[in-house]
């Protein structure tokens, strides 16, 4: 079981690290949204064991977050 978590964990963070790409022609604010949001869905999946739920809803608030941040 821990293989499983670790490979997904490891998928999650490459499939991130791919996205940040394609962020080049985005604004500051747009960024950090992103950023917010992958990074609050590795927190709300590390937190919650990998619960799909815990992983939206980390995204959520990191979008946010994000976002407001830069305002």
């Amino acid at each position: 079981m821990k293989t499983i978590k670790r490979v997904a964990f490891n998928a999650v963070a490459a499939a991130m690290m791919l996205g940040l790409v394609a962020c080049s022609g985005m604004s500051t604010q747009e960024k950090n949204t992103a950023i917010g949001a992958g990074v609050g869905a590795v927190g709300g999946a590390v937190l919650t064991g990998g619960s799909g739920v815990g992983t939206v809803g980390g995204a959520v608030v990191g979008g946010v977050i994000g976002h407001e941040v830069s305002k």
